[in-house]
């Protein structure tokens, strides 16, 4: 973005949602006090909202990026104020913020397979991101490691499916591999 000035190829979505994700895994790793989740999400929660603010700079249409933000955020302290004001056991607001936690990870690692029947049919991985791909895998790993040393299922569970959608990905790379890009073979030569 900041090279090209421009944001017509960079969907603004994913940073949306992985900054609501960043801040709902603060709140739970701040209950549970878990300094690993709360340095984590943090530090993701920060660069996210940088990223959005490098976004919106550079958007021609300002106006839809501010109404999705306000939207999200407005849903998020919505969310908040349920957990922390109207559910006044800690053991069922940790368990209520965990499941809603896992449905929304769970959620945007299932999000890039609607794109899977587009890729199978153009049989190109063009659109696809390998650094991305790998990076998901060793994370979700992480997490899925993370969460079963200490035996917490709303840490586990929901990066399962990042590591899964990432196998289908490296499969997709594996038999749709990217072509290269034809100046570099035209200096090879």
């Amino acid at each position: 973005m900041r090279m090209t000035r421009r944001v017509d190829n960079v969907q603004f979505l994913p940073f949306l949602t992985t900054d609501v994700n960043n801040l709902s895994w603060l709140s739970y790793g701040t209950l549970k006090e878990d300094w690993t989740l709360i340095v984590v999400n943090a530090v993701g929660a920060v660069l996210q909202s940088l990223y959005i603010l490098v976004y919106l700079h550079y958007c021609p249409r300002k106006h839809a990026v501010l109404l999705q933000t306000a939207t999200l955020l407005g849903v998020l302290l919505l969310g908040f104020g349920y957990f922390w004001l109207l559910v006044p056991n800690i053991e069922a607001r940790l368990q209520q913020l965990g499941l809603f936690c896992s449905i929304f990870t769970i959620s945007m690692y299932l999000s890039p397979l609607a794109d899977l029947a587009k890729i199978v049919q153009s049989k190109s991985t063009q659109s696809l991101s390998f650094s991305l791909t790998i990076a998901t895998l060793l994370t979700s790993a992480s997490w899925t490691l993370y969460g079963f040393r200490l035996r917490d299922p709303y840490i586990m569970v929901p990066n399962l499916p990042g590591i899964l959608t990432s196998f289908i990905r490296l499969w997709l790379f594996w038999k749709y591999p990217q072509e290269q890009d034809r100046n570099y073979q035209l200096l090879q030569t």
